[in-house]
């Protein structure tokens, strides 16, 4: 999937991967996407959260591979 910014998360626990993609996203411009590559679990309902909050994203794309969580963000 394409994407725009990357975050590196791997290894960092909650609230570290939300609070670093945060900030990422206040930078953001309509129709960019933001890449989270992060380890911890909790940050699947955490980034639902987050998303849920900032009404001006989407969750476009989640998977997790082998263990690894992608997360794909993309600001409407």
């Amino acid at each position: 999937m394409d994407f725009d910014v990357e975050l590196d998360a791997v290894g960092l626990t909650c609230p570290m991967p939300i609070m670093k993609a945060k900030k990422i996203m206040k930078t953001m411009e309509s129709g960019q996407v933001l890449h989270v590559e992060a380890t911890d679990p909790t940050t699947v309902p955490d980034f639902d959260a987050l998303i849920e909050a900032m009404d001006q994203f989407e969750l476009s794309h989640h998977e997790k591979i082998e263990d690894k969580y992608h997360y794909y963000i993309k600001m409407k």
